[in-house]
Parts: structure tokens; sequence; C-alpha cells
């Protein structure tokens, strides 16, 4: 019975210094003093309730893009209608010229590149070093002049001329403070961008810790190219991410991820200056684009589903979760589910007109944007080495 107890006894205290020490460095917090979990309210009944479903899961029928890359964020074509252009992990942006010459490097955004930002083969991520190699995400090409735009996340927004290369800093900070997690763009029609910063704790290497937290600390913001002043323009928005400026140039759309919302900030009209939901969504998205049409394509990086509803309501939980030496991988799925895809068409008054899925992530999975040029869906995931294709049928695109 005295060496049962002393085992016992053994037992716990192992599992008392692990649990204590962490000596794997698997928690996903660590010792982040910054960490603390806020109440994420769940989403009304009716958002569940009435959501539709795409019961053929018709993504499936997508073909796969893959290449040397890693996370293909966002996509822009230029004028000339070549692309896509999208910004990787390792801290370029590439074009696609064609099936016969493939992809090719357009654009890199730091200054301070070497051999550890050379991609990967095969394709990985590169967390530890994407502060020194940048990391595009959104990207836009300014109509009047021709330059791509770039939000990095690391680096603040940039742009480069229709030669590519070497981009330049153009905001690299907000009242004199650098951004951490510089997210996406836009432009109105008199050339004025408006941009988001995610979060102003967390790089974006740390985005689960963003998101499983609930941090408030996302902004919205203005910059005037002709007199160069940035302007935060809302606050305390959970992970602000995507961001389009609708067809009639009267209002944006915003992507409050981890509120699971669309705001639309008004730019024109009686209300112009204020905010409001635009849209209670069904999950997370990540970015949300226009098309010819003025419809608002949302990418849903995961469906809302029970667990993570639950958790939201206990920040305590999700504190002890996020000390505790678990796996960041397995606090992953257990907030996001079994990953697949969804993705959402918006009318410009917030209706539903078209949902997109595969149920099973089969062949479409965390998808982080949709763009649509000439009859096509581009869908990227800034978590997956592909992009996924998928052809709308013949009289579909933008109706």
């Amino acid at each position: 019975m005295a060496t049962i107890s002393i085992i016992v006894l053994l037992v716990i205290t192992a599992a008392a210094w692990y649990l204590g020490t962490d000596p794997w460095k698997l928690s996903l917090a660590g010792r982040e003093k910054n960490f603390k979990p806020q109440y994420l309210a769940p989403a009304p009944s009716h958002v569940m309730d009435n959501l539709i479903r795409d019961t053929e899961s018709k993504l499936q029928k997508a073909e796969i893009w893959r290449g040397p890359f890693l996370g293909p964020e966002s996509f822009v074509f230029d004028s000339q209608g070549r692309g896509p252009y999208t910004g990787v992990s390792d801290g370029t942006v590439i074009r696609y010229d064609g099936p016969e010459l493939g992809w090719s490097t357009f654009a890199y955004t730091s200054k301070n590149r070497s051999e550890i930002c050379a991609p990967k083969n095969p394709p990985a991520p590169n967390l530890a070093f994407e502060h020194i190699c940048g990391r595009p995400l959104g990207l836009r090409f300014n109509k009047k002049t021709g330059d791509l735009w770039i939000a990095d996340a690391y680096l603040g927004i940039l742009k480069v001329g229709s030669e590519g290369g070497q981009a330049e800093s153009v905001v690299a900070e907000i009242d004199g403070v650098p951004m951490k997690f510089c997210n996406d763009l836009d432009f109105d029609e008199d050339g004025v961008l408006y941009f988001t910063d995610s979060s102003t704790k967390w790089h974006r290497r740390q985005f689960f810790i963003a998101s499983f937290e609930g941090d408030d600390t996302g902004r919205f913001v203005k910059y005037d190219p002709g007199t160069k002043q940035t302007t935060v323009l809302i606050n305390n928005l959970r992970v602000s991410n995507g961001l389009a400026v609708s067809k009639d140039g009267t209002f944006i759309v915003i992507c409050d991820t981890r509120n699971g919302r669309l705001v639309r900030f008004w730019l024109k009209g009686e209300k112009a200056g204020t905010h409001e939901t635009f849209v209670i969504l069904p999950g997370w998205p990540d970015n949300v684009r226009r098309n010819e049409n003025g419809d608002f394509w949302v990418a849903l990086h995961a469906v809302r589903y029970a667990p993570d509803t639950y958790l939201g309501t206990l920040p305590w939980l999700r504190y002890l979760l996020g000390r505790l030496p678990i796996p960041q991988r397995y606090l992953y799925q257990l907030a996001v589910g079994k990953p697949h895809a969804m993705i959402i068409r918006y009318g410009p008054d917030g209706s539903v007109k078209e949902v997109l899925e595969d149920q099973t992530g089969q062949v479409v999975r965390l998808p982080s944007e949709v763009e649509e040029h000439d009859g096509k869906l581009y869908i990227g995931s800034v978590l997956l080495p592909q992009i996924a294709v998928y052809t709308l049928p013949s009289g579909v695109a933008s109706s």
C-alpha cells in the first residue's frame, strides 16, 4: 500500500510539474501576460436556423491549382487581365502567367530578405521569420496609377509599380506606433485608401491567439494619399479583416471576424461617418470581395458550431485551455471543427444570393478569399498550398 501511495504521489507531482512548467512549450499562450480571453456572445438562433445550405457541395467541382507556394491569401488581376497575383508565405507576391509559364515572382515587401526567406520544398510555414521576410495579405490595384498596393501583416501598406520588384512603404505606423497585423485594403472612387489593422496586441503569426482570446483591438483606418494622413474610423473590432467598397461608393463592408459579422461603414449620405452591423454571419469571415454586379463574396474560415459557441461564453475556460500544455492544433480543431468550406454571396442590401460549400472538405477547405473574374471564382487559403478555381454555371457570373 505504501508503494502504491508513493507511485500516486510521484505521478501527481510529475503531472503538476508538467502542467506548471510546460517544458516543451506546447501551450497556446505560454507566458503571454496579455492573453485575456473575453466573452463572445452567441449569434441569434435565426442565423443558423435560416441558413441556406449547399447540399450538393458544389465546390467539390473546383479545379485545384498547386505550385511552389503556401498560403495564397488574396487575388487581383491587372488592367490587362494578367494574373491572378497573390501574396504567399515566403513574403513575395507572385503572378500566374498561364499554363506554359506558370508562376513568377512579381514583388516583395521586405528589404531584409535573405536565405531564411527562400520558399521551402515542399511548401511549409515560415512563421518564425515572417517579421523579417514580410507577409503580404490583401492586394489591390490602384486603377488611376496602375500601382499594386499591398497590405503586409508586419510592414503595413506598401505599393509597387506595374513592373514589380521592391515595394515601397506608404503607411507603416498609426499615431507613431508600428502596426502589428495589417490585413486588407481597398480604394474608394476618389482614390482614398481604407485598410484594416487586425490587432494592436498580436502579430499575424499569433493570429489564433487573437481569435481564441476574442481580441477586440482591431481597427478600420482611412489613409488619404493627398494629405498622407491616417485616421482611425472604427476601434474595438474583434480581428478586423477583409473589406470592400460598394459598387455605388456609398459604403464599405468590413469583416469583424471574431464577432462573426460584416460591418457597414457609410461613406456618403445622411449616415456618412457612422457604422452598423450589415450581416450576422453563420461563421467566421476572412475576406470579402465585391464582384462587378455589386454583390459581396464572403469566405468563411469556419462555420459556427456548438463547442466553439459554448467556449465563447466561458472566458475562464479558454484562459485555462490557453495556459495548459495543449498543442495548438488540438485547440484549433476544437474551435474550428472539421475543416470544410463555405462561401456566401450577399447582395448590396445584405440578402443572401448564393451559398457554395464543400461540406466534407474533400476538395476545398479553410477558404480565405473569393475573387470573381471572367466567370470563375478564385478561392484562396491562408493556411494551405492550393488555389481552388470554381467555374460558375453559364449565365450566373455577376448576375
